[in-house]
């Protein structure tokens, strides 16, 4: 999990959410541990189980309604109890004016405390939103991450098989860069990946023969994307080094490949000389989008095929009886004919004897 000090909270957000730096201004590298925003109502009052270390704690009116009503022996006391654990920081929201006894102990106690004048319950979600973002797990990938027809499609291969060239060919045909050589990927969700540049490589692209482009310079500011959900893996992989007889060529089985414990869908293309790479890989994502609405050409095609073989056989089956039929239609004549010969011939041997009868 990645690591966030309150400084850096203190820069990244402060604007956003309306921060002042009052008190505690040696304490800017303390370390938040979790995303979870609360509020200490019960701690002021003793409970210290509600007492979280390393998180930042809001106090909106309830809080400092609280305080304020409280004799200055009772303030001290419940604001002892408040700083009892190791806070990260401490936020006074709905701009309420901060008690001294408050600033003093945020000063002794080396903890950061701001004050804003947003409501608590919006700085709370935004605050949580930002750390949750900012401490997810993170790992980092090589390749190029580019926007493609709306989805995130990360680029991999190995070293020199064109990765960045294809990267701009897209880029020309109205795609977006996000990132190129390295992409740092974070788990926002349990099922959700978001890749992100680096600041030091933002807008660059570096392509073997023309050295490093700046992107955002040469195509205009909608070429480029600071961030993007991964829903995509394309594996660039030389037609030489396959073996045709193990190539699916149906592609009937779906592939996948495990980033930060999330399946994410990936397509091998081979790379071979005539081959439009551009075209394959906007086609394997509209594909894909077929397939995240049920659409799965190869269940058509086998659908269809068996039917017409279904159908054939039917055909057969029904010729054959037909046949079967018509030899049994056949032979029944035949033994007719047969039983009608044999009469005529009986009746003939008879009449020589009738005659030889009435000669004599």
């Amino acid at each position: 999990m990645a690591q966030i000090n309150v400084a850096e909270l203190f820069k990244e957000t402060r604007l956003k959410l309306k921060l002042h730096w009052i008190a505690g201004l040696d304490g800017g590298n303390n370390q938040l541990n979790s995303e979870k925003v609360t509020k200490p109502s019960l701690a002021l009052i003793g409970h210290l189980n509600f007492v979280h270390p390393n998180r930042v704690q809001v106090l909106g009116c309830a809080e400092m309604d609280y305080l304020n009503s409280l004799s200055i022996i009772a303030m001290q006391q419940a604001i002892t109890n408040l700083y009892a654990t190791d806070l990260a920081a401490v936020v006074v929201a709905n701009g309420e004016t901060a008690p001294k006894e408050l600033i003093s102990a945020a000063n002794n106690h080396h903890i950061p405390l701001f004050t804003s004048t947003m409501q608590s319950p919006q700085l709370m979600d935004l605050l949580s939103h930002y750390l949750k973002l900012a401490m997810a797990e993170t790992i980092s990938l090589h390749g190029v991450f580019i926007e493609v027809q709306g989805f995130g499609v990360l680029i991999k291969g190995d070293a020199a098989i064109g990765k960045s060239e294809l990267a701009l060919e897209l880029i020309t045909r109205g795609h977006r860069l996000v990132a190129d050589d390295i992409v740092d990927f974070f788990k926002i969700s349990p099922e959700r990946i978001e890749g992100r540049c680096p600041a030091i490589l933002q807008d660059f692209l570096e392509v073997r023969g023309l050295g490093i482009l700046n992107i955002r310079a040469l195509f205009g500011d909608n070429a480029v994307k600071p961030t993007k959900p991964l829903d995509l893996i394309i594996q660039l992989e030389l037609a030489d080094t396959l073996n045709p007889l193990k190539l699916d060529r149906l592609n009937a089985k779906t592939q996948y490949e495990r980033v930060l414990e999330v399946d994410i869908a990936k397509v091998n293309i081979p790379i071979a000389a005539g081959r439009n790479i551009a075209v394959l890989l906007e086609v394997a994502v509209r594909n894909h989008m077929l397939l995240l609405r049920g659409i799965n050409a190869t269940k058509q095609f086998s659908q269809r095929q068996k039917q017409v073989m279904q159908k054939a056989s039917l055909e057969n089956a029904n010729l054959k009886k037909i046949n079967n039929q018509s030899i049994g239609s056949k032979n029944a004549d035949i033994e007719r004919t047969d039983i009608e010969s044999s009469e005529p011939k009986s009746s003939l041997k008879s009449t020589p004897k009738l005659k030889l009868k009435q000669a004599k």
